[in-house]
């Protein structure tokens, strides 16, 4: 019984902690903003644009606030893909249980990491003045081609790109719903 008194006064008090969820928006209240394509400063051709319709799509999704062109915005989301980075993670050679078979001093790459850095910001369109910014780092993971026919020594090469490329797309869709709710939360 003295919990629940204990846990009444607290939530009567008025401190600053609510229940439930509390309203997000845009700093400045803003409700029109113009996202345009993300710069891409990588050698990545392309990825700019998972980027770029990730955050566009947590905005339609959430509704606080319309993407419209730029001429008919209050502010403008930029953002610029810095930097994308591919390790080597988990690796195997001949002493791994079901490698005995590799040639001695040969390793194979079993997965690989992409690091993503991304530069978030959201600039007032009547005077230019930069209201919001934010960097957000990602990494996700991805499984090496596998050589799998016996006697074979190569892999496919199309998996690889095709995997990397899924994989950025999921990772700039985590970065951006990370970044969305950093927009948007306390304001």
């Amino acid at each position: 019984m003295r919990i629940l008194t204990v846990f009444a006064i607290f939530a009567l008090s008025g401190c600053a902690y609510h229940w439930g969820q509390h309203k997000r928006s845009i700093p400045g209240g803003y409700d029109q903003v113009s996202v345009p394509i993300f710069v891409n400063r990588t050698k990545e051709s392309g990825i700019e644009s998972f980027f770029t319709a990730s955050i566009i799509n947590e905005f339609e999704r959430s509704g606080l606030a319309r993407v419209k062109s730029k001429g008919d915005s209050q502010i403008v989301l930029e953002g610029r893909v810095e930097q994308i980075d591919y390790v080597d993670g988990t690796k195997v050679d001949k002493d791994d249980p079901g490698y005995e078979e590799l040639p001695s001093g040969v390793v194979l790459t079993k997965e690989y990491r992409v690091i993503a850095k991304v530069f978030v910001q959201l600039r007032r369109r009547s005077d230019q003045k930069v209201v919001w910014s934010g960097e957000f780092d990602g990494e996700r993971r991805y499984s090496a081609p596998q050589v799998t026919v016996e006697g074979s020594n190569t892999v496919n090469p199309l998996y690889n790109h095709v995997a990397r490329r899924s994989t950025l797309k999921v990772l700039a869709k985590d970065l951006m719903a990370e970044a969305f709710d950093r927009i948007t939360e306390n304001f």
